[in-house]
């Protein structure tokens, strides 16, 4: 009776690993956030001919967001043009992009 007791328990235990090892995001999952990620960080950026520069930058789960550096060019007329960059930090949970100026990552 024990035996069986601790088959059940095993074969439970053992279907729900298998079960979340399958739930284990994809690369066509990561591919698609990363569009979503990228599109929303593009709408909230104030540069034009803004694009992403490297890739994201994953932080764990204690800090549920993940970074990406854009580069563009400031739309006003006062700024001619000049080159710029962006921080954009998106919010995993709210799925919400947040920007802000970084040109300090620029070149000098």
């Amino acid at each position: 009776m024990r035996k069986m007791m601790f088959a059940k328990v095993f074969i439970v235990l053992a279907g729900g690993f298998v079960t979340s090892a399958a739930l284990a995001s994809s690369p066509a999952a990561w591919k698609d956030y990363d569009q979503r990620l990228i599109k929303a960080c593009i709408a909230a950026s104030g540069l034009k001919e803004v694009k992403p520069v490297g890739g994201p930058i994953q932080y764990d789960d204690r800090v549920p967001v993940t970074a990406l550096v854009l580069a563009g060019r400031y739309p006003q007329k006062h700024m001619n043009n000049r080159p710029g960059r962006e921080l954009c930090v998106w919010d995993r949970k709210a799925e919400k992009a947040y920007v802000s100026e970084a040109d300090q990552l620029l070149p000098k």
